[in-house]
């Protein structure tokens, strides 16, 4: 009978040694927070500079919301802005997962969440950001140079064929045309538009600025843009998710797949292992300018 009664006090030891043996994440009782981190340029693409796509992001965004005792996603949030529609697909993408998975989705902004960072920041439940985050830009914005007068001045002449009246439209090439421009800006003032109904929907009546000085393309620090209702408050990812789900809570960093298999199935960024030298050589100029198209756009925000 003793001997019946000192075996039964072990087993507790031996159940906990085994708990050990399993993953922390896969044990009960333990919250988990996955991470993704999801940084740069958006949709800015050279064969060699890759920028942030919904098919770059999409399986890791995926694996996220999939994890097991997740009690919600956090979104690491560094990014000035770029294509409109990537920046939407990926909001959708987010918010899709979430009212699949019923799961929450807190957003951490680093340096900046602007433009189209911002658009994506909005598919969090929350939004946290740092004194010093950099936050708004709610606009469209579009460029390019005048070349007409160079090419001139350098013996060029410029040889151009179109079908369509309006194939050219501000080409650099060529002078100016108002009514070029006068096209563009209504695209601009639609995308804007678009843009807009976005923040509103999801931000809703946290926002506390007035139209004319939210969505004007001004862009705040992190104080200011909390009082505006951009953001919910000043905080970190490790002192916020601790506080919220206690000390003990993991949050495993889910990063894009690597390796060959990855790389075969296609969930590598675009170009990355396939160029050969001669390739990579061909595109150092464009990899030149999107490089110098990247710095201008972040030090936009002082980066």
């Amino acid at each position: 009978m003793t001997e019946k009664s000192d075996n039964r006090g072990r087993w507790p030891g031996l159940v906990d040694r085994l708990m050990e043996l399993i993953p922390a994440r896969l044990r009960r009782g333990i919250a988990v927070v996955p991470v993704v981190r999801l940084s740069g340029l958006i949709g800015a693409v050279t064969p060699l500079r890759p920028g942030m796509s919904l098919a770059g992001v999409a399986r890791t965004l995926e694996r996220a919301f999939a994890m097991k005792n997740a009690k919600a996603v956090a979104l690491v949030i560094n990014s000035p802005g770029g294509s409109p529609v990537q920046s939407r697909q990926i909001y959708l993408r987010i918010r899709q997962l979430a009212a699949e998975k019923k799961l929450p989705v807190l957003v951490f902004v680093e340096d900046v969440a602007a433009s189209g960072g911002y658009m994506i920041a909005c598919a969090g439940d929350e939004i946290f950001c740092d004194p010093s985050s950099i936050m708004g830009s709610i606009g469209v914005v579009g460029g390019s140079f005048g070349f007409q007068e160079l090419i001139k001045k350098v013996g060029v002449e410029r040889r151009l064929y179109t079908a369509g009246a309006h194939k050219a439209m501000l080409d650099p090439f060529l002078p100016e045309n108002p009514d070029d421009v006068a096209r563009v800006k209504a695209l601009q003032r639609e995308i804007h538009t678009i843009f807009i109904a976005l923040v509103r929907q999801s931000r809703g009546t946290r926002l506390k600025g007035s139209d004319d000085v939210l969505f004007t393309g001004e862009y705040w620090a992190g104080e200011t843009s909390v009082s505006l209702g951009l953001a919910d408050a000043i905080g970190d990812l490790r002192s916020t998710l601790r506080a919220r789900y206690g000390d003990k809570v993991l949050t495993p960093v889910v990063a894009p797949s690597t390796g060959l298999l990855s790389g075969l199935l296609g969930r590598k960024s675009a170009g990355a292992g396939t160029l050969s030298q001669v390739d990579g050589i061909a595109g150092l100029p464009d990899e030149l300018i999107s490089a110098l198209e990247s710095r201008a756009i972040w030090a936009k925000f002082g980066f």
